[in-house]
């Protein structure tokens, strides 16, 4: 029987020699960042080794778990980059179990969905134009310490997720958050959440090596040389810490997937611009938004069907695309004009009603331009106040502003239904502008909501909501400290 058993053993580990697959021991390369105040550690090459690029990146006891996929296939014409980023989190990753009466994780919340689109911003430019595959950065957050909030983290954990895969990326990408402490004139980067909760500066800062990308948040009114401080302090941080993603990825990295850019066919800008060129030089500067549609959208479809048996209308399109881009910025760089005539001083013509709701606590229409939003402020009791449960939930929320932009606003059909990621996204810029004009609760015990239809835009329609969000709660009788506008 030992002698039997033996030598079963032993055809066993002969097999294990023969075996070609993946290993389950793997040796991790890892990255130590010292980012302001924090220790921020990248790791690759132990975990989701199937993902184009997977890395675990952690700061404190904080951990998201980050991947970058493109799909096999080509799906894009070069144009658009198909980039597609989704934040998740867990409750366990804190110890906790969601509080309502849905227990599984994943159901969409909005600080995810505003997450996500943080990450985004900065990340989508540093996409190559001419890259047509589906492209897919997912992150989850795995533990949770409670010290520092994950929106910078999760930036730097997708830029590393894509610089240590084969996907085309111009640069690597570094997120921080900069505040500022009452009494203090030095900015701190990625100060810790007891400490933001007396800074007067709440700034997310996205960039390269070489410049600043992004830049989301709010203060307490601050002066603009103090903006400006905040912003290079955290840019210095930034720069550091992306050159050495940079030197780290290119140990780490397989050969990027260059050659398989979308190149524009030779030979289709100077036709198209033979075609169509001064055609659309002068619909670019007509001043209504419908009637420049129009004109632009004629040239386009004539020079697809002069040359649809030279190039494909996506080429063409592309092509139409450049000119446009360059004679709008030829018209405003040489003769101060912007489309609608305006020089770059000037703004559009504004009107401000109050009141136009006779059943509501307070309403607004506020209308600038072709861009138009209505207001709606609706005051209630402490019971009224959102719940959050999420991670990071803090106290329950007594301002909120949801905004709405139905697709009738621009003219066209669409969804409708729930919130989308624009919606949220643009409701919450709006809402953290406003809340530092709101007076505090010692002052007025009331629950606030501020709700923004766009019925008409042809520009900044999250600026517009703020415009008719302080419209409305003066219509509605907040005591706010002082007006707000953007």
């Amino acid at each position: 029987r030992a002698t039997r058993a033996t030598r079963a053993r032993g055809a066993e580990h002969a097999l294990d020699a023969l075996y070609l697959g993946g290993r389950a021991e793997r040796d991790a390369r890892e990255l130590v960042l010292r980012i302001g105040e924090s220790e921020v550690r990248l790791e690759t090459g132990k975990i989701g080794l199937q993902a184009n690029g997977a890395v675990f990146a952690s700061e404190g006891e904080t951990v998201l778990y980050t991947t970058a996929c493109a799909s096999r296939e080509c799906t894009g014409d070069g144009s658009f980059v198909p980039l597609t980023v989704n934040y998740a989190e867990r409750f366990s990753a804190a110890g906790r179990t969601s509080g309502g009466y849905k227990k599984r994780d994943g159901g969409l919340r909005e600080n995810e969905t505003l997450k996500a689109r943080l990450v985004d911003r900065p990340i989508r430019p540093m996409m190559y134009k001419g890259w047509g595959y589906e492209t897919q950065v997912l992150q989850w957050l795995m533990s949770f310490d409670a010290e520092r909030s994950t929106d910078a983290l999760a930036i730097t954990a997708a830029s590393a997720a894509l610089a240590v895969s084969d996907i085309p990326l111009k640069k690597p990408v570094v997120g921080v958050r900069v505040g500022l402490m009452p009494g203090s004139d030095e900015p701190v980067v990625n100060p810790t959440s007891e400490q933001m909760k007396q800074s007067r500066l709440d700034l997310v800062l996205a960039g390269t090596d070489e410049a600043v990308l992004m830049i989301e948040g709010f203060c307490d009114f601050l002066t603009t040389d103090e903006m400006l401080r905040a912003i290079e302090k955290g840019q210095e941080a930034v720069a550091k810490a992306c050159k050495e993603i940079d030197a780290w990825a290119a140990t780490v990295a397989p050969q990027k997937m260059m050659q398989k850019l979308i190149v524009q066919p030779e030979g289709v800008d100077e036709a198209v611009a033979a075609l169509v060129e001064d055609e659309l030089k002068q619909a670019i500067v007509v001043p209504i938004k419908q009637e420049r549609g129009a004109m632009i959208g004629a040239a386009r479809e004539r020079a697809v069907e002069a040359l649809q048996d030279e190039f494909q209308a996506s080429a063409v399109i592309n092509a139409c695309g450049k000119i446009e881009s360059r004679a709008l910025r030829d018209v405003i760089r040489t003769k101060g004009r912007r489309q609608d005539g305006r020089t770059t001083s000037m703004i559009r013509p504004i009107a401000c009603e109050a009141g136009i709701l006779p059943r509501t606590h307070g309403s607004s229409l506020f209308t600038r331009g072709e861009t138009q939003a209505i207001g709606v402020a609706t005051l209630g009791g402490s019971q009224d106040a959102q719940r959050q449960d999420d991670v990071e939930a803090g106290e329950d929320k007594r301002f909120m502003l949801h905004y709405f932009f139905p697709p009738s606003s621009v003219g066209e059909t669409g969804r409708t239904g729930g919130a989308s990621r624009r919606e949220i996204g643009h409701g919450n810029l709006a809402e953290r502008a406003l809340m530092p004009i709101l007076p505090s609760e010692e002052d007025f015990p009331f629950v606030c909501k501020l709700e923004s239809t766009i019925t008409e835009s042809n520009g900044s329609s999250s600026m517009a909501t703020v415009c008719a969000g302080t419209l409305a709660l003066l219509d509605a009788g907040v005591p706010i400290k002082r007006c707000g506008f953007g």
